[in-house]
């Protein structure tokens, strides 16, 4: 690598480094203890000091100077990391630069060209590289350098980012580099002449967090399936660890989960992920989650400011985020003031940009308020749908409300319109404390459905898609489809208990919202707890703004929420977990199982407590989800968990749990609300039980607040990083434990070695997907597919594990067969084959018997394995293989002639008998070519057996009575003859010099040299069970295809080697040494 020129004084340096080489102006030198096959202690110090301090001489063990001659000072222009590299540029200098600096007569002039020359190359460098792109270009290229040198990855494995940190190994710390890249977490040291790697793909992280150990307080633990580790470092420990948070997050996603994969394309591109993408893309997902914006909305800049409050006469210290279609503020002070502009009118741009111009904000709300109007107005005179919400019908059914009930909704009103009058009325208006303790008291029934479209903004996708919600509607009504089908049979599930859905109305109403929504979104269309959810925004606003409020649930407020897999409510539920541990420790010292808990709770989080709570209180939690988003949720079940803590510390088991909870939350009353009771109905105790004490919702809310409400934004969305990543791990094993009790049944494999080998098989698809990112490839994990047909590979991933775990290696020709056996698996054509196949064909090789083991060596050899390409048919062969015309008869080592004639008619009787008392479909005949690859493939997998010569002189016999039965049959088929006898032989018996040659030439015949055998095919065709019996008669043969094999060391070796498939040149060495270290 070419350094910018930098002055060094050699007089300091002369014991750390030796001279190689040198010439009239440049020095070639080695860091001393480098190459030293005796690893002197001087070495090791060197080394010791390499790993320990941060200087420019650890760059590289090897350099080169620029020497002025007559001057003390030197200058470094190159380094390198491996001799290799440095004389490539040595011999650089000395065919571009050597031979014209003898032109100038200055020495300064020298020096002054020779370092233009390098910082030219150095820029030429920079520019095809993205090294530019970090705050320190030159300290990053040199990082981009000795990263690549040290684990050699693929040129598409492109690093992030790196840092000075210390490895823990028990109690003992090594310190060196950690390089984080898009998929791999690299670890490198050398320290007293030891030198570790470590490795450690993303995608197998299953745990990453902050910790402590004996001697650091702050440490970084990173735990795979096999190992933890931990790393300490004294710089940058909050932004190494968020890099890692969001490598592993976003890799993971991309890897392991289609759903979210196909709806971001940040993720589908890892090339263009940089340390500063990474920072911009977690403002963006704070800004998002913030604000509870669509994920498509970009945000373009962030900019720290002042807006003017009326409210208080004040300017409001805060933030200003702009993005494609809004301008949000939120205030330093947490919860004193957040607006939110939408910006889909050039008026309201306007009127939005005088905001912060000290600027009344009224003006803004009245502006914004009958643009809205207008839209509406317009909507509502295009559509024929429910014009009015449910709740209206439901009130003139209803029974007579309670006066105390009535006028407590009036003063709810009163401070509503006070409080909309002067902080606005529309989406763009002030959110501070005071508007969340009015939601904590409930909305009142008349605003409730306005006030719920302007919290999530469904409002702004209302005005600006007019039309598209009866669209939709006439698209989608009247087609079938599965979700269509769920969706008809959760109707009437749906709210039963409420008068709006016992009458066809309410049920058309709920059918168009659902099935319109299923038709707009497939990857979700429709799941379970939507209809729900769906009822209750159908009974407080019309049918078109229920839609769009769905829509900002589904896709806004409740991200991967509502998918086939439900990901992002789990990923919640175990965010719940780690929150029940913080802030309710007795609970969780008392419940050893928080799992429980947090199961239970996942009703609250899918349906928004709708389906266990009485409906009139429900409603009340509905109104803070929809201002404070899942926030809301969280602290609310924290605040169930602490009302019912003595109970369910004393509870039995979880049955218990569960009927303690439900019977709370059925007597969670509203007193306030002017609805009569409905109730869920689902409580599990029995009427002869004492009752229950009745809490009133809105205290219940107010003590969630009060006690819980200090969890920001930001703390949520950093324990949904972290809890994804189990999440999703927690799939995966889900995943693999199914594969294995499929396939174990079926296979003699061993289950711990089946397991390492699920391991291989998904790492062989995984790897290809780090580095063929636009390929298909990527998208072959499919987790709606059986569980056995997730993860599939293709020809190319096949041949490569064919290669390191098979035990039928063949040389040259080890490729061919596996493309073979790549088309036996392939029996859908689909040109992938899954784990479960793979394994079964791997079992029959290890552990079946000698009959199973030839009948999968003849298939491999007829079609669809064999094919007709010119590659399958090459053959190794000098010469004809054999002569057909040469008589049976053998020389033995004692001298004995053994006439297998014979014995030969006597087993094809036998096998004929067998053969008609076999119920099982007969295998197709082998033709004359056929054979010959079969031979081919028997002569290559006997290539270095310790008994090599014994079965070449087995198979040389076997081989010859195979070729004449099938000279035999031809002859019989053309004279229409069908006896089973062979006919007489007429030529005498050989000599034995015949014989001898016929050995000689079999087993001298050689792979390099190929040549078809010269013998028409005509109706030459023989048989699987002449072949079996054939070969049964040679005992060798027999011990070679009937010898117990290992398995588990070939896959240990796999394990360390399956990289160096991959990569480009890397050293079986150091590739094994930095595997073996990986998995200890």
């Amino acid at each position: 690598m070419w350094l910018r020129p930098e002055e060094v004084l050699l007089k300091n340096a002369l014991k750390l480094w030796v001279t190689q080489k040198s010439s009239g102006y440049f020095v070639l030198q080695r860091r001393r203890g480098h190459g030293d096959s005796g690893g002197r202690f001087t070495g090791r110090l060197v080394g010791a000091l390499d790993a320990v301090l941060d200087s420019n001489a650890r760059v590289a063990p090897f350099r080169i100077l620029l020497q002025v001659p007559g001057s003390p000072v030197y200058s470094a222009i190159a380094c390198g990391a491996t001799l290799e590299e440095i004389n490539q540029h040595w011999e650089w200098l000395e065919q571009n630069l050597l031979h014209t600096l003898s032109v100038f007569d200055n020495k300064e002039d020298i020096a002054s060209f020779v370092k233009g020359k390098v910082k030219a190359l150095i820029a030429e460098e920079n520019s095809s590289k993205l090294a530019e792109q970090e705050e320190d270009p030159e300290k990053f290229r040199e990082a981009l350098v000795k990263f690549e040198a040290r684990f050699n990855f693929p040129e598409a494995e492109k690093l992030i980012t790196y840092y000075s940190c210390c490895c823990w190994k028990g109690k003992v710390p090594r310190q060196g580099w950690l390089y984080l890249s898009i998929n791999h977490l690299c670890f490198y040291s050398f320290f007293l002449g030891k030198e570790l790697k470590l490795l450690v793909p993303w995608v197998d992280v299953q745990k990453l967090e902050r910790t402590s150990n004996v001697f650091m307080s702050d440490i970084i633990r990173i735990t795979t399936s096999s190992k933890e580790r931990d790393f300490s470092m004294f710089l940058n420990i909050d932004e190494a660890f968020r890099i890692m948070e969001q490598l592993a997050d976003i890799t993971l996603r991309r890897l392991l989960d289609n759903e979210i994969f196909e709806l971001d394309p940040s993720l589908q591109d890892p090339t263009q992920i940089t340390k500063r993408d990474l920072e911009a893309r977690a403002q963006k997902e704070f800004f998002r989650a913030f604000f509870r914006l669509p994920g498509k909305e970009k945000l373009h800049e962030v900019a720290d400011c002042s807006l003017w409050t009326p409210f208080n006469r004040c300017h409001t210290a805060g933030r200003m985020y702009t993005s494609d279609s809004y301008i949000c503020f939120a205030s330093k002070e947490d919860g004193c003031c957040t607006v939110l502009i939408p910006l889909r009118e050039n008026s309201l741009l306007f009127h939005s940009t005088c905001v912060f111009s000290d600027c009344e904000s009224r003006d803004l709300g009245l502006e914004a308020s009958h643009s809205e109007d207008k839209s509406d107005g317009e909507k509502e005179n295009s559509h024929v749908l429910n014009a009015e919400a449910l709740k209206s019908a439901f009130r003139e059914s209803g029974s007579e409300s309670f006066d105390f009930r009535m006028s407590r909704e009036q003063i709810k009103e009163r401070l509503w319109n006070d409080h909309l009058a002067e902080y606005g009325r529309t989406v763009c208006m002030f959110r501070t404390e005071k508007i969340r303790k009015l939601v904590a008291m409930g909305i009142p029934e008349s605003l409730r459905g306005k006030l719920w479209l302007l919290f999530s903004d469904a409002v702004t996708d209302l005005a600006s898609h007019p039309g598209y919600y009866g669209n939709l509607v006439e698209a989608s009504m009247g087609k079938c489809c599965m979700a269509t089908e769920e969706i008809e049979r959760d109707l009437h599930r749906s709210l039963p208990e409420h008068p709006a859905f016992q009458n066809e109305t309410g049920i058309a109403a709920l059918r168009r919202v659902l099935t319109a929504y299923a038709h707009r979104n497939p990857k979700i269309g429709y799941c379970q707890s939507m209809n729900i959810l769906t009822s209750v925004l159908l009974l407080y606003a019309k049918e078109e703004e229920a839609f769009w409020l769905l829509v900002a649930v589904c896709e806004r407020m409740l991200p991967d929420y509502f998918n086939h897999r439900v990901i992002g409510a789990q990923v919640d539920q175990s965010v719940f977990e780690e929150l029940i541990k913080e802030r309710l420790p007795e609970l969780a010292e008392h419940m050893t199982d928080l799992s429980t808990l947090a199961s239970i709770s996942l009703s609250w989080f899918l349906t928004l407590f709708l389906s266990i709570m009485p409906l009139e209180s429900a409603v009340n939690v509905v109104d803070c989800f929809f201002y404070d988003g899942i926030k809301a949720i969280f602290q609310l079940g924290l605040a169930v968990l602490e009302a019912n803590a003595v109970e369910l510390c004393n509870s039995k088991d979880d049955g218990h749990a569960l009927m303690i909870l439900s019977k709370f939350l059925d007597h969670v009353k509203n007193e306030e609300s002017p609805l009569p009771p409905i109730g869920n109905h689902q409580a599990f105790f029995s009427d002869d039980q004492e009752p229950c004490q009745v809490t009133e919702i809105a205290d219940l809310i107010r003590d969630s607040y009060e006690k819980f409400g200090d969890q920001s934004v930001e703390q949520i969305e950093h324990m949904r990083y972290k809890h994804r990543i189990r999440v999703l791990q927690s799939h995966e094993d889900t995943t693999k434990q199914n594969v294995l009790r499929v396939v174990i049944p079926d296979v003699s494999i061993l289950p711990e070695d089946l397991e390492e080998l699920y391991d291989l098989f998904k790492r062989e698809h995984l790897m290809s997907c780090y580095w063929q990112w636009m390929s298909p490839v990527i998208q072959r994990h499919d987790p709606s597919r059986p569980y056995a047909e997730q993860y599939r590979i293709d020809a190319q991933q096949f041949t490569n594990l064919y290669k390191l775990v098979s035990p039928w290696t063949c040389g040259e020709h080890t490729d061919i067969l596996a493309e073979r056996t790549f088309r036996l698996l392939d029996e859908n054509m689909d040109r992938l084959v899954e784990f479960k196949g793979f394994a079964s064909c791997l079992d029959i090789m290890y552990n079946g018997e000698m009959n199973e083991k030839i009948n999968l060596l003849y298939r491999l050899h007829i079609p669809p394995a064999l094919t007709e390409n010119e590659r399958d048919s090459q053959s190794p062969l000098k010469n004809p293989l054999l002569s057909t015309s040469r008589p049976l008869v053998f020389g033995k080592a004692k001298g004995d002639a053994v006439d297998y004639q014979k014995q030969l008619k006597q087993m094809l009787k036998d096998l004929a008998k067998e053969k008609d008392a076999k119920t099982e479909k007969e295998m197709p005949k082998m033709s004359q070519r056929e054979f010959i690859q079969f031979c081919k493939t028997l002569y290559s997998m006997f290539h270095e057996d310790p008994e090599e010569n014994y079965l070449y002189q087995a198979i040389a016999t076997v081989t010859t009575l195979l070729l004449q039965i099938g000279e035999v049959g031809q002859k019989s088929s053309s004279s229409r003859n069908g006896s089973d006898e062979f006919p007489e032989d007429p030529q005498p018996e050989a000599s034995a010099s015949a014989q001898e040659t016929v050995f000689t030439d079999t087993v001298k015949t050689t792979q390099k040299e190929t040549q078809s055998l010269p013998v028409p095919e005509g109706n030459w065709i023989i048989s699987f069970e002449q072949i079996l019996a054939s070969l049964l008669t040679e005992q060798s043969l027999v011990n070679f295809f009937e010898k117990p094999l290992e398995l588990k060391s070939k896959l240990e070796n796999a394990k360390l080697n399956q990289y160096s498939l991959k990569t480009n040149g890397m050293s079986y060495q150091s590739l094994a040494e930095q595997m073996k270290l990986s998995t200890e």
